[in-house]
């Protein structure tokens, strides 16, 4: 982890040496020449090269950490003595264990049968384990960066009503024994349903017959890539039309905080007013939401005083921030172009996830028999959206002028 450490502290003083060496090769103009920009580009390289290294390193300490971690637990129960699982329905072990038998196809005993009926869905297909289906919502967390910032309820059946003050009353001064003027809030509502996600996976018979191939690994890896990519795609892109209503939506998402006077440029100047736009209660928990490409944009960018608005990390697990609030990237945010919103702003707990308890799987045993494999359809019902339009703000890039 030293390493690690040191690496950030190289990392954070080269940066430093490169904007150093960018601002002393300004000509009057403030331009610098094709040299130097080579020059500077080469120094930025190296930094996006350390940051990747660093992610290498710290990739390698977890895959130790696990490696290095017991492979069995130590028998603590007295020999000969029955052991009886506390754990009732879908955490239980037995129900576990008759789960991947029953993904293996392992059958040929009433007790798989028996332990699976507490999980069996009517349209076929059986509830995952409890404790696998934590280790699914795990899964996703890591796989979709969205996860980690919104707020995540669980819902068991039926559509989740979310009641949202539309307005607020207010106080009002009044001469002794006058009448006191009514001032109620309004409420609105907000509903969260339960789209449906699915995807399916084949496996080989050989690879199912191989006792070291673990199943559960590699279904637990590919339905978090999938589904994980295609939910965060939809809490920005989506149009909630079988699927969640994302921030970039032009009615139910987020609101403009700011349209830049260029259509292909973005200055200090319009992040400044994206920044305030936002109020205040907000900014507390307020995060930047860009692609990659944006970033590259933004690290460049200065406020009055010569600071650059871009500050990198050297704290493990801590994203770079823009006036101190962190910045996060997806490649779901569209690039800067005309009428785009390529950065938003603001708290995005106040983007609500609804997860329908049970994600199911179901084994196609023939569906793919003529070409020796199996198939695991794998569905999860799911909806999102953006309770309070207020708290989540877009900078907009201008469009042409109107003939």
């Amino acid at each position: 982890m030293s390493t690690i450490l040191e690496l950030r502290e190289r990392r954070a003083a080269a940066w430093a040496k490169a904007k150093s060496f960018l601002d002393t090769s300004r000509d009057e103009n403030g331009l610098i020449s094709t040299e130097n920009a080579a020059i500077y580009d080469r120094m930025e390289k190296e930094i996006v090269a350390s940051g990747e290294q660093i992610q290498r390193l710290e990739r390698q300490a977890a895959i130790d950490a696990e490696m290095s971690a017991p492979t069995s637990t130590p028998i603590m129960n007295t020999p000969q003595r029955q052991v009886v699982d506390s754990k009732p329905g879908r955490a239980s072990a037995e129900y576990k264990t008759a789960f991947w038998n029953m993904m293996r196809a392992q059958r040929g005993s009433f007790e798989v049968s028996n332990a699976l009926q507490i999980g069996s869905q009517e349209a076929g297909g059986f509830l995952v384990p409890d404790e696998y289906e934590r280790t699914l919502v795990e899964g996703l967390a890591e796989e979709n960066m969205f996860r980690k910032l919104a707020h995540i309820i669980q819902t068991s059946s039926g559509d989740k009503k979310i009641p949202v003050v539309a307005s607020k009353g207010t106080a009002a001064w009044v001469d002794e024994a006058a009448q006191i003027p009514e001032s109620d809030d309004s409420f609105g509502q907000v509903t969260l349903g339960a789209h449906k996600l699915a995807t399916m996976i084949r496996v080989s018979e050989e690879l199912l017959n191989d006792s070291v191939f673990n199943v559960e690994a590699y279904i637990t890896k590919e339905f978090t890539r999938r589904i994980g990519a295609k939910e965060e795609e939809a809490f920005f892109v989506g149009d909630g039309a079988g699927k969640p209503t994302g921030l970039l939506h032009a009615t139910n998402g987020a609101q403009i905080g700011n349209t830049t006077s260029s259509q292909t440029a973005i200055t200090w100047d319009d992040v400044i007013e994206l920044f305030y736009s936002l109020a205040a209660p907000y900014r507390t928990k307020a995060v930047f939401i860009t692609n990659d490409a944006t970033v590259k944009i933004l690290r460049k960018l200065k406020d009055s005083t010569g600071n650059y608005l871009w500050a990198p990390s050297i704290k493990e697990g801590t994203p770079g921030t823009i006036l101190n609030r962190p910045l996060y990237t997806s490649v779901y945010m569209p690039i800067v172009g005309t009428g785009a919103k390529p950065i938003l702003y603001g708290d995005l707990s106040h983007y609500w996830v609804a997860d329908r308890q049970g994600r199911v799987f179901k084994r196609l045993n023939e569906l793919f028999a003529s070409t020796g494999q199996v198939g695991y359809l794998a569905t999860q019902r799911v909806d999102g959206r953006l309770v309070l339009p207020e708290a989540v703000k877009a900078l907009k890039m201008a469009s042409p002028p109107s003939a």
